[in-house]
């Protein structure tokens, strides 16, 4: 009998138009206990829908790592390296992370004091908040009154050294309620998104790349990006765009020659477009605040030229540059309609195409609102595959 399944129930603010594909729910299965052809039915699922909801669910950091690496069997070691993220203190993810011990690969994220937990005595747990990481923050006032923001769009990936992770998993172990928030986008559009306290907000790679004019489709199929060295340290100085979808360009970054020992072999140049292994549709997967240099090939022979942008190919170098075109490829897909935020429950379990999705934290918790996740994915067998020269063709 099939993996049974219903369609994610969407906010209002969503734009149902754009998710006939993206997320469903899971009904009826046991993700802890999958057959193998249960497994290879889940597995066909997540690729072509992006997102994938179990509902009261019981899961053992065990059977996450397992279900995690079913994914890719011949990984073994987390996403940023199997316990990195705390030994590197300079690092932006140290305060998020602590490792399980004895499931090293599993992540308990959160907020609050956690105790005895899963051999942890004593956890404490910092929700990544846009006060430590934007240029601007909303007033105390207005975060009294509910307004938040978006912490940071991106793809899970360490982007030095190790390959991006072909999918996240996410468990809800404790999950405190409270009143909706207003996340606010604060870049003069007006936007705003009402928001579930401590929800997780998704967007679709694939309809980043979509709704993209042509002209920034056929940069978006020519590209790659060229990330920084240990990234996450190099941005530590700097500080983000109120919309959490890039760096601003201030010249605060942590000189290269100041980082941990790094060699250029290890450095990550991935495409801008990550093409979907079961579909075959392309997503748009760049993290943008990690970004350091773009390389867009010239247009292949015989495409036509007109509006053409860099027809002849380009190395971008100024950080400025390239933050901008991002941003302008990149900020559609993030408007109030074509997000979806996870309304979190207690055992909840949701699994993502972490090569066909953005997301990013969002939101605020008083230091009592206690909050326990555990987090898996693990840095993958293989890099991501871009475009064929037929989508080079056909979108160029």
């Amino acid at each position: 009998m099939p993996v049974q399944t219903v369609p994610l129930t969407l906010p209002p603010s969503a734009d149902p138009t754009k998710f006939t594909q993206f997320g469903r729910e899971v009904i009826g299965v046991d993700p802890g206990n999958l057959s193998p052809a249960e497994f290879a039915e889940i597995e066909q699922l997540l690729y072509t829908h992006d997102a994938l909801l179990f509902r009261n669910a019981k899961f053992s950091p065990e059977q996450q790592y397992a279900l995690t690496r079913a994914f890719d069997p011949t990984s073994e070691s987390y996403g940023h390296g199997n316990n990195k993220t705390q030994s590197t203190k300079k690092s932006i993810l140290h305060p998020d992370l602590k490792t399980i011990p004895r499931v090293p690969q599993v992540q308990l994220i959160g907020n609050g004091t956690v105790y005895n937990h899963e051999g942890l005595e004593v956890a404490p747990l910092k929700h990544p908040s846009h006060r430590t990481f934007h240029k601007t923050t909303v007033s105390l006032e207005d975060e009294a009154h509910g307004a938040t923001r978006f912490y940071r769009w991106h793809i899970d990936a360490a982007l030095y050294e190790l390959s991006p992770p072909k999918v996240t998993t996410l468990y809800a172990v404790r999950v405190p309620q409270g009143p909706q928030q207003i996340c606010r986008y604060d870049d003069g559009t007006g936007d705003e998104l009402p928001v579930p306290l401590g929800t997780t907000a998704f967007v679709s790679g694939k309809t980043m790349f979509d709704i993209l004019p042509r002209e920034l489709q056929s940069v978006a199929v020519r590209a790659r990006v060229r990330y920084a060295p240990h990234p996450y340290v190099w941005m530590g100085p700097a500080a983000a765009h109120s919309t959490g979808l890039a760096i601003e360009s201030e010249g605060k970054e942590l000189p290269l020659d100041q980082l941990p020992p790094w060699t250029e072999d290890k450095i990550k140049v991935l495409p801008v477009t990550w093409k979907n292994p079961v579909t075959g549709a392309l997503h748009f997967q760049v993290h943008p605040c990690a970004a350091h240099e773009l390389l867009i090939d010239p247009l292949p022979e015989g495409a036509s030229r007109e509006d053409a942008l860099y027809p002849d190919g380009a190395h971008l170098t100024d950080i400025k540059e390239v933050r901008d075109l991002l941003y302008k490829m990149q900020r559609p897909a993030i408007a109030p309609s074509l997000i979806y935020p996870h309304d979190w429950k207690e055992k909840d379990l949701v699994l993502f195409h972490n090569r066909g999705v953005l997301h990013t934290v969002v939101g605020a918790f008083k230091p009592d609102e206690v909050r326990a996740f555990h987090q898996c994915n693990l840095a993958a067998s293989s890099t991501p595959v871009g475009p064929t020269p037929e989508d080079v063709n056909k979108y160029a």
